[in-house]
């Protein structure tokens, strides 16, 4: 796992030493060695590459990247693994080629140059990377399937940058700093600024599954953006319930087995989840050693999750380490900040870098249970949209609803049942992507034409963008809602929400995260299966749950889903008290050109008071203000 970094001038005068900034900016994603391309720091070229670091499969100095085939015409930056890379290098060696290292890295060289653009195709695995191909003047950028690996991009001119991160590109003096409007306004929906958009405008995130190819030409540069992959749900399976109890627990087995695979210590994230204990209880089959397992808890007892996690660890005799947050997050957030480099309003984020930092002291590789919700039904709101479709095709159901829903008292609780019902219910007749929207985001449109100042509002309108959520939606006609939510979700909050978080606040602490679940392997297989077999009814995780049984005691199995949440409305009534006013209200924030600052200040009067439970809210706008405060975009 490492950070790369490069710039590419039409020109010919880029230097090795202009990269240098931008890859020293990711030291953190690769502490071990640092390089870069061409050697002769001020050597005018076509192309310059910057590599850190962290060491994880063949750790000589063969490894070290920028990395070129056996002529020295051509060199990649790479970020990630390749988990066949050993059967990929045997094809390759029956072609013909001829490998001077032992690593997956130099497998990629040999696959562009057999393969061209789609060598990806070939690729199982996580990745970002870019190949300079001298002869043919050509840059080939590629991220995984999935988007585990993130990839940034900006072209100014004659120069086209890219790196892991942005904070990479901001350390470039003309990397743009004007805030992109139409990003912010989806991040308040979401939480998150989805691909290719980022928070500034003219740059850009690479989507997953997807490559661009850019070509030197007499005429300028020339781009080609190509998506080589997306998930199919159709054909289903047919197959019986028993063979796909064994198929799948064939699946899974393989793709944990080939995330063993490591030169470093390795271990596993437990949450005492489904997710999580199964990738456990597999690695423990696999393993000859004893699994070490990490987990983190809070003081909250309904947010805590570590007795089920021990749980399981009792069951395998795991190396257990476990560590009870009391997160200071005062101290925490400006950090938080300038890792995700953009506006990223997910809480768990704190979570899950107390638990980076904690198995980072121990292990350099974990691996995790990410994606097994978005594909075996894990998630409440997938059953929700299938009960709402029912509901429009039965006569009298949605104006039921609609009442039922004004009658259920609010709660300040967010896991309380008659909350998540009443939340259910007041959208259950709105259209499948507007119903989706509530569930997943903070702000929706009515709260943003409250929100925003007039002048903010005219500046979005005067550039009208498709709705992003209705955009995925549309493009799934004849799909089962559940499906339809769960292919959303993939496209959506797994790889701009979940695998950031995980990405930025493991690498932050110089750890290698690896998902089982992920696989793509895994997720094709999944993605076909009748949902009468992987969640009949409203049954969550039914098939999942099955074809592992051996592996879950029942206890762990049957519980309400927690979530790797913080109790966020404490927190701002509390610890965060003083700190959200000064930072939301303060002049500064009341002088920008956004947002009406009498509603927030009612958001923040009616939490702290306990007149309504504005959390997410506060925690979206919090984090914009910091992020706006730190990174100061023009605007």
């Amino acid at each position: 796992m490492c950070g790369i970094a490069g710039i590419v001038s039409q020109s010919g005068h880029t230097t090795a030493a202009q990269v240098i900034p931008l890859r020293d900016a990711l030291t953190h994603r690769g502490p071990d060695a640092a390089g870069v391309w061409p050697k002769d720091l001020n050597e005018p070229a076509y192309c310059a590459l910057g590599h850190r670091r962290l060491s994880i499969i063949d750790l000589s100095e063969a490894g070290r990247q920028p990395m070129s085939n056996a002529k020295g015409t051509v060199w990649i930056t790479f970020n990630g693994e390749i988990y066949n890379y050993q059967s990929l290098r045997a094809e390759l060696e029956q072609r013909g080629y001829r490998f001077r290292t032992g690593t997956d890295t130099e497998t990629i060289i040999y696959a562009w140059e057999c393969w061209g653009t789609d060598c990806v195709k070939h690729l199982r695995g996580m990745f970002a990377f870019a190949i300079w191909d001298a002869p043919r003047r050509q840059l080939f950028i590629a991220r995984d399937r999935i988007g585990k690996k993130p990839l940034f991009y900006t072209q100014q001119g004659d120069r086209f940058l890219f790196a892991s991160e942005l904070q990479a590109l901001l350390a470039d003096a003309q990397t743009p700093r004007t805030i992109n409007k139409i990003g912010i306004d989806r991040y308040l929906t979401l939480g998150y600024v989805p691909a290719p958009d980022t928070a500034f405008a003219g740059v850009y995130k690479l989507p997953p599954a997807h490559s661009l190819l850019l070509k030197l030409t007499p005429a300028g540069f020339s781009q080609s953006l190509e998506r080589y992959w997306q998930l199919d749900y159709s054909p289903k399976h047919k197959m019986s319930e028993a063979e796909a109890h064994v198929a799948l627990r064939e699946q899974l087995t393989e793709a944990t087995r080939l995330r063993l695979m490591s030169d470093v210590p390795l271990g596993a994230f437990l949450s005492g989840g489904i997710d999580s204990s199964i990738v456990v209880g597999l690695m423990a089959q696999l393993s000859g050693e004893r699994v070490k397992t990490f987990s983190i808890g809070f003081a909250d007892a309904a947010f805590d999750e570590t007795a089920h996690a021990r749980r399981i660890a009792e069951k395998w005799n795991t190396d257990h380490h476990e560590f009870i947050v009391k997160p200071q997050a005062l101290d925490l957030l400006p950090k938080l900040v300038r890792h995700y480099g953009e506006p990223y309003a997910d809480s768990s984020a704190v979570p899950t870098y107390y638990l980076t930092q904690l198995t980072r002291q121990h292990v350099t590789v974990a691996l995790n249970g990410d994606g097994g919700d978005e594909s075996f039904a894990g998630y409440e709101r997938y059953f929700g949209n299938r009960v709402a479709e029912w509901m429009h095709a039965v006569p009298g159901a949605a104006w039921l609803a609609k009442n039922l829903g004004r009658c259920l008292p609010d709660s300040l609780h967010p896991k309380n049942r008659l909350r998540t019902a009443q939340r259910f219910l007041s959208v259950a007749t709105m259209p499948m992507a507007q119903r989706y929207a509530h569930w997943v985001g903070n702000f929706h449109e009515a709260d943003k034409l409250e929100l925003y100042q007039r002048e903010f509002a005219a500046q979005l309108n005067a550039e009208p963008q498709p709705d992003y959520l209705a955009t995925l939606f549309a493009a799934l006609p004849g799909y089962d809602p559940v499906d339809a939510a769960m292919s959303v979700d993939v496209q959506s909050y797994l790889p701009f929400d979940l695998l950031v978080k995980v990405d930025i606040a493991s690498m932050a602490n110089s750890l290698e995260a690896r998902s089982p679940f992920l696989d793509h392997e895994v997720m094709e297989f999944a993605a076909r299966l009748p949902l009468s077999l992987k969640a009949p009814g409203l049954k969550q995780k039914n098939l999942l749950k099955q074809a592992f049984a051996d592996l879950l005691p029942p206890a762990n199995v049957n519980r309400r889903k927690m979530g790797f949440g913080v109790p966020l409305g404490a927190w701002f009534r509390h610890e965060l008290r003083d700190f959200t006013r000064d930072v939301l209200l303060s002049q500064s924030a009341r002088q920008r050109s956004f947002f009406n600052a009498s509603v927030i200040e009612r958001y923040v009067n009616e939490h702290q008071n306990g007149q309504a439970d504005h959390a997410f809210r506060l925690w979206n706008l919090l984090m914009l203000e910091l992020w706006l405060q730190e990174f100061r975009p023009r605007l």
